[in-house]
């Protein structure tokens, strides 16, 4: 007997063999001392059957458990095809509350939401922050690939696009001075006199602000892992937005030299194309085949601001292999930088990270003081 295949139910397998056997469905309620309904409903398909109901049957039968239980599950399954409505919405639900960090966007007040099991609610504030009209325009999404709007310069992962989105927001609301390229050339020179102090990196959003750059600090989100982002509101309107994700007077000054570069040589901006920098900080930072002529020209520039890389790597080589603080604070009085900026590229350059680390000092309250600030416990006022 092809129990598998002959029958579609445990019901129907069930019906045909208390007929082979010429018993009726009394005699099986009473030899396994249940409730003839019990058994009646399990033939007409009104009841399941279940793992001790299969082994009893095993047992006065001498058919497998493992038919009835097969039988069972294949019944069910094909119920549930038909009664549960094709819904293409799922797949498209489950990639955004799957892959955004939705919880933090709310808590962050990216979102005009309270509650995340507002569903509804939800999927529309994410229509309104990714500005689409309908979800699946969403440019992670699989179906939206074709009509992406914003062109990232590496693969973006989904956090990464909506902190992107996020500083985008922001700086359209910012108001600054009319851009100049001459008025950035003369900003580097304000800035590079600052570096001699932690307190005074608190002026740095005031000068970006005079010479036209967008300037947002936001605090990274989930595991975007961002740096920094370069990006163009239009031809005149240069965004520069920054995690501070590591709080050192160090990495604070190398990425935003390496975004006013990517300002200065106007990257991304013809192509409207989002420059973000995921990986700066590390020893393999800057380095690979993989790194585009953009990336070398950021990195380069930043490498040379405050104290040039030919001055670094004298110092290094007279210096190498024992470095004494005293040497590094004369050398950082010498070009008149703070001598967290000279540990930062030390390490780097040695690979030693355990060097002077008392030097690295925090400086992320004191930008966030004058920036325009996202994160850390602050909302930013923008229309969500």
């Amino acid at each position: 007997m092809k129990l598998q295949s002959d029958y579609k139910t445990p019901g129907q397998l069930l019906s045909k063999l208390i007929e082979l056997r010429g018993w009726n469905q009394r005699v099986v309620a009473i030899i396994l001392g249940v409730g003839e309904s019990v058994i009646n409903k399990i033939i007409s398909g009104h009841r399941s059957v279940d793992a001790k109901m299969a082994v009893m049957f095993e047992g006065i039968f001498g058919v497998d458990a493992d038919v009835f239980l097969e039988l069972q599950k294949t019944y069910d399954l094909a119920k549930a095809r038909i009664t549960a409505q094709p819904d293409p919405t799922r797949a498209t639900r489950a990639s955004l509350f799957g892959d955004l960090p939705i919880t933090e966007m709310i808590k962050r007040r990216w979102i005009d939401v309270d509650d995340i099991k507002d569903v509804p609610k939800v999927e529309a504030a994410l229509k309104k922050f990714f500005g689409v009209e309908s979800l699946g325009e969403i440019e992670f999404l699989p179906q939206a690939h074709a009509a992406k709007k914003t062109q990232v310069s590496i693969e973006a992962t989904p956090h990464q696009l909506a902190w992107i989105y996020r500083v985008r927001q922001i700086a359209s609301e910012k108001l600054v001075s009319e851009y100049s390229e001459a008025a950035v050339r003369t900003a580097l020179l304000k800035l590079e006199v600052l570096m001699t102090s932690p307190e005074d990196v608190r002026r740095v959003p005031r000068i970006l602000d005079e010479c036209g750059i967008r300037y947002v600090v936001s605090e990274s989100i989930g595991s975007a892992k961002i740096d920094g982002v370069c990006f163009w509101l239009d031809d005149n309107s240069p965004v520069i937005g920054m995690t501070l994700r590591y709080d050192r007077i160090d990495n604070f000054w190398f990425v935003l030299r390496h975004e006013m570069e990517h300002v200065l040589r106007r990257h991304g901006r013809e192509r409207e194309v989002v420059i973000l920098d995921a990986e700066l900080e590390g020893e393999r930072a800057g380095t690979g085949e993989n790194v585009s002529e953009e990336e070398r020209q950021a990195n380069a520039a930043a490498a040379d601001f405050g104290v040039s890389r030919k001055m670094m790597d004298k110092f290094i080589s007279r210096k190498s292999p024992y470095f004494k603080e005293s040497d590094l604070l004369g050398f950082a009085r010498t070009y008149q930088v703070h001598p967290g900026i000279v540990v930062g590229r030390l390490q780097h350059e040695t690979g030693r990270y355990d060097l002077f680390r008392n030097h690295l000092v925090k400086v992320r309250n004191k930008i966030t003081s004058s920036a325009l600030t996202d994160g850390w416990g602050v909302d930013a006022q923008v229309d969500t």
